[in-house]
Protein backbone atom coordinates (compact mmCIF):
# COMPACT_ATOMS: atom_id res chain seq x y z
CA UNK A 1 0.00 0.00 0.00
CA UNK A 2 3.13 2.45 0.88
CA UNK A 3 4.69 2.08 -2.84
CA UNK A 4 0.97 2.64 -4.09
CA UNK A 5 0.21 5.74 -2.40
CA UNK A 6 4.13 7.15 -3.47
CA UNK A 7 3.69 6.48 -6.72
CA UNK A 8 0.43 8.20 -6.90
CA UNK A 9 1.93 11.07 -5.40
CA UNK A 10 4.66 11.19 -7.82
CA UNK A 11 1.97 12.05 -10.56
CA UNK A 12 0.84 14.73 -9.14
CA UNK A 13 3.85 16.04 -7.53
CA UNK A 14 6.28 18.95 -8.43
CA UNK A 15 9.83 18.12 -9.77
CA UNK A 16 11.36 20.08 -6.43
CA UNK A 17 9.59 17.68 -4.41
CA UNK A 18 9.74 14.70 -6.15
CA UNK A 19 13.69 15.84 -6.02
CA UNK A 20 13.55 15.92 -2.38
CA UNK A 21 11.70 12.51 -2.13
CA UNK A 22 13.94 10.43 -3.98
CA UNK A 23 16.72 12.28 -2.29
CA UNK A 24 15.37 11.16 1.23
CA UNK A 25 14.43 7.61 -0.39
CA UNK A 26 17.77 7.33 -1.09
CA UNK A 27 19.06 8.13 2.16
CA UNK A 28 16.70 5.89 3.94
CA UNK A 29 17.08 3.14 2.08
CA UNK A 30 20.78 3.30 3.20
CA UNK A 31 19.87 3.49 6.70
CA UNK A 32 18.97 0.37 9.19
CA UNK A 33 15.74 1.33 10.14
CA UNK A 34 14.02 -0.23 7.68
CA UNK A 35 12.67 -4.08 7.37
CA UNK A 36 13.28 -6.30 5.09
CA UNK A 37 9.41 -5.20 3.25
CA UNK A 38 10.00 -1.66 2.82
CA UNK A 39 13.36 -1.96 1.68
CA UNK A 40 12.25 -3.86 -1.27
CA UNK A 41 9.16 -1.12 -1.43
CA UNK A 42 11.69 1.32 -1.18
CA UNK A 43 14.21 -0.33 -4.18
CA UNK A 44 11.36 -0.40 -6.13
CA UNK A 45 10.50 3.17 -5.78
CA UNK A 46 13.71 3.87 -6.72
CA UNK A 47 13.31 1.79 -9.70
CA UNK A 48 10.77 3.80 -10.96
CA UNK A 49 11.91 7.13 -10.07
CA UNK A 50 15.04 6.29 -12.76
CA UNK A 51 11.80 6.98 -15.33
CA UNK A 52 11.05 10.27 -13.65
CA UNK A 53 11.54 13.12 -16.93
CA UNK A 54 13.09 15.91 -14.36
CA UNK A 55 16.84 15.32 -14.33
CA UNK A 56 16.76 16.60 -10.90
CA UNK A 57 15.20 14.05 -9.84
CA UNK A 58 17.84 11.24 -10.72
CA UNK A 59 20.48 14.00 -9.66
CA UNK A 60 19.15 13.77 -6.04
CA UNK A 61 18.85 10.29 -6.13
CA UNK A 62 22.32 9.77 -7.22
CA UNK A 63 23.59 12.41 -4.61
CA UNK A 64 21.95 10.31 -1.97
CA UNK A 65 23.31 7.08 -2.97
CA UNK A 66 26.53 7.95 -4.60
CA UNK A 67 29.27 7.30 -1.60
CA UNK A 68 27.55 4.06 -0.05
CA UNK A 69 29.00 0.97 -0.33
CA UNK A 70 25.38 -0.23 0.57
CA UNK A 71 23.86 1.30 -2.18
CA UNK A 72 21.72 -1.20 -4.33
CA UNK A 73 23.81 -2.29 -7.57
CA UNK A 74 21.25 -1.86 -10.07
CA UNK A 75 20.34 1.78 -9.19
CA UNK A 76 24.21 2.69 -8.98
CA UNK A 77 24.80 1.15 -12.70
CA UNK A 78 21.42 2.48 -14.19
CA UNK A 79 22.38 5.98 -12.82
CA UNK A 80 26.34 5.77 -14.12
CA UNK A 81 24.40 5.47 -17.37
CA UNK A 82 22.36 8.66 -16.92
CA UNK A 83 23.00 12.01 -18.47
CA UNK A 84 26.56 13.27 -17.93
CA UNK A 85 25.93 15.86 -14.61
CA UNK A 86 23.70 12.36 -13.21
CA UNK A 87 26.47 9.89 -14.06
CA UNK A 88 29.46 11.77 -13.06
CA UNK A 89 27.79 11.99 -9.45
CA UNK A 90 28.18 8.25 -9.05
CA UNK A 91 30.91 7.45 -11.58
CA UNK A 92 33.35 9.32 -9.88
CA UNK A 93 32.60 8.44 -6.59
CA UNK A 94 30.35 4.70 -5.91
CA UNK A 95 32.40 2.31 -4.34
CA UNK A 96 29.42 -0.15 -5.83
CA UNK A 97 31.44 -0.23 -9.47
CA UNK A 98 33.35 -2.89 -9.92
CA UNK A 99 36.52 -3.15 -11.37
CA UNK A 100 34.30 -4.49 -14.59
CA UNK A 101 31.73 -2.00 -14.47
CA UNK A 102 34.91 0.54 -14.98
CA UNK A 103 36.08 -0.94 -17.59
CA UNK A 104 33.19 -1.03 -18.96
CA UNK A 105 32.75 2.69 -18.53
CA UNK A 106 35.86 3.59 -19.56
CA UNK A 107 34.93 1.92 -23.44
CA UNK A 108 31.78 2.75 -23.86
CA UNK A 109 31.53 6.49 -22.13
CA UNK A 110 32.90 9.87 -23.24
CA UNK A 111 36.16 11.63 -22.33
CA UNK A 112 34.37 12.94 -19.45
CA UNK A 113 33.30 9.83 -18.03
CA UNK A 114 36.91 8.31 -18.52
CA UNK A 115 38.26 11.15 -16.84
CA UNK A 116 36.01 10.89 -13.88
CA UNK A 117 36.93 7.00 -14.11
CA UNK A 118 40.64 8.28 -14.01
CA UNK A 119 40.46 10.59 -11.15
CA UNK A 120 39.03 7.92 -8.50
CA UNK A 121 40.76 6.63 -5.06
CA UNK A 122 42.40 3.77 -5.28
CA UNK A 123 41.53 3.17 -9.10
CA UNK A 124 42.21 -0.93 -10.01
CA UNK A 125 45.18 -1.95 -12.81
CA UNK A 126 42.34 -3.30 -15.01
CA UNK A 127 40.76 0.14 -15.11
CA UNK A 128 43.98 1.79 -14.95
CA UNK A 129 44.82 -0.14 -18.42
CA UNK A 130 41.80 0.67 -20.07
CA UNK A 131 42.03 4.50 -19.25
CA UNK A 132 45.85 3.63 -21.14
CA UNK A 133 44.68 1.77 -23.78
CA UNK A 134 41.78 4.16 -25.17
CA UNK A 135 41.71 7.16 -22.96
CA UNK A 136 42.78 10.28 -24.99
CA UNK A 137 45.83 12.74 -23.33
CA UNK A 138 43.35 14.39 -20.84
CA UNK A 139 42.48 11.40 -19.13
CA UNK A 140 45.68 9.54 -19.05
CA UNK A 141 47.49 12.90 -17.34
CA UNK A 142 44.28 12.51 -15.23
CA UNK A 143 45.13 9.31 -14.55
CA UNK A 144 49.18 9.76 -13.91
CA UNK A 145 47.83 12.81 -11.49
CA UNK A 146 45.89 10.24 -9.64
CA UNK A 147 48.43 9.26 -6.91
CA UNK A 148 46.48 6.14 -5.57
CA UNK A 149 45.90 4.63 -8.85
CA UNK A 150 47.11 1.00 -8.93
CA UNK A 151 49.05 1.05 -12.59
CA UNK A 152 50.17 -2.49 -14.04
CA UNK A 153 54.15 -2.04 -15.02
CA UNK A 154 53.67 -2.32 -18.44
CA UNK A 155 51.64 0.59 -18.89
CA UNK A 156 54.05 3.01 -18.26
CA UNK A 157 55.69 2.04 -21.20
CA UNK A 158 52.33 1.90 -23.13
CA UNK A 159 51.66 5.66 -22.06
CA UNK A 160 55.19 6.11 -23.37
CA UNK A 161 54.39 5.13 -26.59
CA UNK A 162 51.41 6.60 -26.95
CA UNK A 163 51.94 10.61 -25.28
CA UNK A 164 55.64 10.42 -25.12
CA UNK A 165 55.52 13.06 -27.01
CA UNK A 166 53.55 15.46 -24.43
CA UNK A 167 56.08 17.48 -22.24
CA UNK A 168 53.61 17.65 -19.17
CA UNK A 169 53.12 13.13 -20.08
CA UNK A 170 56.83 13.03 -19.66
CA UNK A 171 57.08 15.16 -16.58
CA UNK A 172 54.55 13.22 -15.10
CA UNK A 173 56.41 9.97 -15.99
CA UNK A 174 59.50 10.85 -15.12
CA UNK A 175 58.68 12.37 -11.88
CA UNK A 176 57.96 8.53 -10.81
CA UNK A 177 60.24 6.25 -8.71
CA UNK A 178 58.78 3.19 -10.10
CA UNK A 179 59.35 3.99 -13.28
CA UNK A 180 61.64 1.27 -15.37
CA UNK A 181 64.70 2.48 -17.21
CA UNK A 182 63.52 1.35 -20.32
CA UNK A 183 60.59 3.37 -20.03
CA UNK A 184 62.82 6.49 -19.25
CA UNK A 185 65.09 5.98 -22.52
CA UNK A 186 62.04 5.58 -24.59
CA UNK A 187 60.75 9.37 -23.11
CA UNK A 188 64.79 10.55 -23.33
CA UNK A 189 63.85 9.87 -27.21
CA UNK A 190 61.03 11.57 -27.52
CA UNK A 191 62.42 14.59 -25.64
CA UNK A 192 64.87 14.67 -28.76
CA UNK A 193 62.54 14.08 -31.69
CA UNK A 194 60.56 17.00 -30.21
CA UNK A 195 63.84 19.27 -29.99
CA UNK A 196 64.63 18.00 -33.61
CA UNK A 197 61.24 18.94 -34.87
CA UNK A 198 61.13 22.66 -33.10
CA UNK A 199 60.85 24.67 -35.79
CA UNK A 200 62.69 27.29 -33.43
CA UNK A 201 65.95 25.30 -32.67
CA UNK A 202 66.19 24.25 -36.30
CA UNK A 203 66.19 27.94 -37.00
CA UNK A 204 69.30 28.36 -34.74
CA UNK A 205 70.74 25.24 -35.15
CA UNK A 206 71.91 23.56 -38.65
CA UNK A 207 69.92 20.36 -39.28
CA UNK A 208 72.92 18.17 -39.70
CA UNK A 209 74.41 19.34 -36.85
CA UNK A 210 71.27 19.58 -34.80
CA UNK A 211 70.39 15.62 -35.84
CA UNK A 212 74.09 14.64 -34.31
CA UNK A 213 73.47 16.66 -31.37
CA UNK A 214 70.45 14.88 -30.55
CA UNK A 215 71.78 11.58 -31.12
CA UNK A 216 75.12 12.33 -28.70
CA UNK A 217 72.26 13.72 -25.87
CA UNK A 218 70.39 10.93 -26.05
CA UNK A 219 72.91 8.63 -26.00
CA UNK A 220 74.70 10.18 -22.81
CA UNK A 221 71.11 10.12 -21.14
CA UNK A 222 70.53 6.80 -21.87
CA UNK A 223 73.79 5.71 -20.73
CA UNK A 224 72.46 7.59 -17.36
CA UNK A 225 69.71 5.96 -17.15
CA UNK A 226 72.06 2.84 -17.61
CA UNK A 227 74.49 3.42 -15.12
CA UNK A 228 71.60 4.20 -12.31
CA UNK A 229 69.03 1.14 -13.23
CA UNK A 230 68.83 -1.51 -10.74
CA UNK A 231 70.23 -5.06 -12.51
CA UNK A 232 66.80 -6.31 -12.52
CA UNK A 233 65.89 -3.51 -15.37
CA UNK A 234 68.63 -3.66 -17.83
CA UNK A 235 67.55 -6.83 -19.76
CA UNK A 236 64.26 -4.78 -20.48
CA UNK A 237 66.30 -2.02 -21.18
CA UNK A 238 69.07 -3.79 -23.54
CA UNK A 239 66.25 -5.51 -25.31
CA UNK A 240 64.06 -2.41 -25.90
CA UNK A 241 67.56 -0.19 -27.66
CA UNK A 242 68.62 -3.86 -29.68
CA UNK A 243 64.67 -4.21 -31.14
CA UNK A 244 65.36 0.16 -32.17
CA UNK A 245 68.57 -0.69 -33.47
CA UNK A 246 70.39 1.49 -30.84
CA UNK A 247 73.25 -0.73 -29.54
CA UNK A 248 75.34 1.17 -32.19
CA UNK A 249 79.43 0.80 -32.16
CA UNK A 250 79.54 4.59 -30.51
CA UNK A 251 77.21 3.83 -27.85
CA UNK A 252 78.89 0.49 -26.74
CA UNK A 253 82.33 2.72 -27.16
CA UNK A 254 80.84 5.25 -24.49
CA UNK A 255 79.77 2.50 -21.94
CA UNK A 256 83.16 1.13 -22.27
CA UNK A 257 85.29 4.15 -21.89
CA UNK A 258 82.51 5.34 -18.52
CA UNK A 259 82.99 2.41 -17.16
CA UNK A 260 79.54 1.13 -17.44
CA UNK A 261 80.15 -2.28 -17.39
CA UNK A 262 77.15 -4.09 -16.65
CA UNK A 263 75.10 -2.28 -19.39
CA UNK A 264 78.32 -2.93 -21.51
CA UNK A 265 77.76 -6.93 -20.85
CA UNK A 266 74.20 -6.99 -20.78
CA UNK A 267 74.24 -5.53 -24.12
CA UNK A 268 77.50 -7.72 -25.55
CA UNK A 269 75.20 -10.53 -24.16
CA UNK A 270 72.27 -9.55 -26.06
CA UNK A 271 73.93 -8.88 -29.02
CA UNK A 272 76.70 -11.45 -29.48
CA UNK A 273 73.84 -14.86 -28.32
CA UNK A 274 76.69 -15.72 -25.50
CA UNK A 275 75.19 -15.99 -22.30
CA UNK A 276 75.48 -13.47 -19.10
CA UNK A 277 77.87 -15.21 -16.93
CA UNK A 278 79.90 -16.11 -19.93
CA UNK A 279 80.03 -12.20 -21.10
CA UNK A 280 81.08 -10.45 -17.77
CA UNK A 281 84.13 -13.71 -17.09
CA UNK A 282 85.64 -12.69 -20.85
CA UNK A 283 85.28 -9.07 -19.95
CA UNK A 284 87.08 -9.68 -16.52
CA UNK A 285 89.34 -12.58 -17.10
CA UNK A 286 89.56 -13.29 -20.57
CA UNK A 287 92.23 -13.67 -22.98
CA UNK A 288 92.78 -10.82 -25.83
CA UNK A 289 92.03 -13.28 -28.75
CA UNK A 290 88.78 -14.31 -26.91
CA UNK A 291 87.71 -10.92 -26.11
CA UNK A 292 88.08 -10.51 -30.00
CA UNK A 293 85.87 -12.82 -31.18
CA UNK A 294 82.79 -12.08 -28.72
CA UNK A 295 83.65 -8.41 -29.98
CA UNK A 296 83.02 -9.71 -33.19
CA UNK A 297 80.24 -12.30 -32.24
CA UNK A 298 78.51 -9.30 -31.08
CA UNK A 299 78.49 -7.60 -34.87
CA UNK A 300 81.39 -5.02 -34.28
CA UNK A 301 83.65 -5.05 -37.45
CA UNK A 302 87.33 -6.61 -36.86
CA UNK A 303 89.14 -3.50 -36.76
CA UNK A 304 86.73 -2.03 -34.51
CA UNK A 305 87.04 -4.82 -32.04
CA UNK A 306 90.65 -4.45 -31.53
CA UNK A 307 89.81 -1.09 -29.84
CA UNK A 308 87.27 -2.67 -27.92
CA UNK A 309 89.65 -4.90 -27.01
CA UNK A 310 92.17 -2.61 -25.91
CA UNK A 311 90.04 -0.31 -24.26
CA UNK A 312 89.07 -3.15 -21.92
CA UNK A 313 92.79 -3.98 -21.32
CA UNK A 314 93.14 -0.76 -19.87
CA UNK A 315 90.43 -0.75 -17.44
CA UNK A 316 91.04 -3.87 -16.01
CA UNK A 317 94.68 -1.94 -15.33
CA UNK A 318 93.01 0.95 -14.37
CA UNK A 319 93.70 2.06 -11.01
CA UNK A 320 91.40 3.62 -8.67
CA UNK A 321 92.66 7.11 -9.29
CA UNK A 322 91.70 6.95 -13.21
CA UNK A 323 89.22 8.68 -14.81
CA UNK A 324 86.85 8.03 -17.78
CA UNK A 325 88.97 11.17 -19.52
CA UNK A 326 92.12 9.54 -18.68
CA UNK A 327 90.81 6.40 -20.03
CA UNK A 328 89.75 7.79 -23.59
CA UNK A 329 93.37 9.66 -23.84
CA UNK A 330 94.95 6.45 -23.60
CA UNK A 331 92.81 4.50 -25.73
CA UNK A 332 93.09 6.93 -28.61
CA UNK A 333 97.10 6.92 -27.80
CA UNK A 334 96.95 3.08 -28.40
CA UNK A 335 95.35 2.54 -31.08
CA UNK A 336 96.99 5.59 -32.93
CA UNK A 337 98.37 3.55 -35.77
CA UNK A 338 95.50 1.30 -36.29
CA UNK A 339 93.61 4.62 -36.99
CA UNK A 340 95.77 5.49 -39.53
CA UNK A 341 95.34 2.34 -41.75
CA UNK A 342 91.21 1.86 -40.98
CA UNK A 343 88.79 4.41 -41.80
CA UNK A 344 86.13 2.77 -39.68
CA UNK A 345 88.17 3.18 -36.47
CA UNK A 346 89.42 6.71 -36.91
CA UNK A 347 85.91 7.77 -36.99
CA UNK A 348 85.77 5.29 -33.52
CA UNK A 349 88.52 7.11 -31.92
CA UNK A 350 86.80 10.47 -33.20
CA UNK A 351 84.38 9.55 -31.08
CA UNK A 352 86.31 8.47 -28.33
CA UNK A 353 88.29 12.33 -28.20
CA UNK A 354 84.91 14.17 -27.89
CA UNK A 355 83.91 11.94 -25.29
CA UNK A 356 87.48 12.92 -23.73
CA UNK A 357 86.55 16.69 -24.20
CA UNK A 358 83.42 16.33 -22.49
CA UNK A 359 84.45 13.78 -19.68
CA UNK A 360 87.38 17.09 -18.84
CA UNK A 361 84.83 19.59 -19.02
CA UNK A 362 82.25 17.82 -16.62
CA UNK A 363 85.06 17.27 -14.04
CA UNK A 364 86.46 20.80 -14.96
CA UNK A 365 82.70 22.32 -13.41
CA UNK A 366 82.60 20.07 -11.04
CA UNK A 367 85.68 21.38 -9.86
CA UNK A 368 84.80 24.72 -9.99
CA UNK A 369 81.36 24.07 -8.09
CA UNK A 370 83.36 22.22 -4.88
CA UNK A 371 85.71 25.19 -4.94
CA UNK A 372 83.03 27.79 -4.80
CA UNK A 373 81.18 26.06 -2.45
CA UNK A 374 84.43 25.91 -0.06
CA UNK A 375 84.95 29.50 -0.65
Amino acid sequence: MIIEAFLRWLETASAGDRAKAANALGRAYLGSGLGADRRQAALTAMSHLLDDPAPQVRLALAQALATSSEAPRAIILALAEDQTEIACTVVAQSPVLRDADLVDLIGRGDGLTRSLVAARPGLPRTACAAVVEVGDLGNVILLLENESAEFPRNSFARIAERFGHDAEVRRLLLARDDLAADVRQRLVAKVGEALAASGLVSTVIARQRLERLTVEATQNATLTIAGAAPPSELAALVEHMRACGMLTPALLINALCTGKADFLAEALAALSGLGDARVRALLATGRMHALRAMFEAAGLHRDIAGVFVAGTVLWRNAGVMDTAAGICEQLISDCRDLADRSPVVADLLAIVEKLQRSELRAASRSYAQAAALAA
